[in-house]
């Protein structure tokens, strides 16, 4: 592979990551989702008592943009109140390893700067 064929794989591999940040970025998703992923099924009140310090405009917005990008499927239940239920989506499951991931690295970076 020629110098010039590496760059350009890698310009098209940072354009990538910076797809994938564009669907993910902002201070809430990646705790919204991973309060999804590690619970299977959770409903809204559930998901705000998770992500600590999140309104209930910026949950909702937030959401409604995770179900437009196919990450997380809404649920409406037939109770009383109805209530609503979130889950990962199918694609959304493809995140999954990318949440465990950056877990395991939380918590191996609060032993490096902490020292517990």
């Amino acid at each position: 592979m020629t110098e010039n064929e590496c760059q350009l794989g890698h310009k098209k591999e940072i354009m990538a990551v910076h797809d994938a940040m564009d669907v993910l970025y902002g201070k809430w998703k990646i705790s919204i989702i991973s309060s999804i992923c590690y619970y299977n099924k959770r409903r809204f009140s559930d998901i705000l008592n998770d992500v600590q310090g999140i309104s209930n405009k910026m949950l909702s917005k937030e959401l409604k943009e995770l179900e437009i990008n196919k990450l997380v499927k809404r649920t409406v239940l037939d109770t009383q109140p109805i209530s609503v239920q979130y889950q990962l989506s199918e694609y959304g499951m493809t995140l999954k390893t990318i949440i465990n991931n950056l877990s395991a690295w939380g918590i191996a970076h609060r032993k490096v700067i902490t020292g517990k």
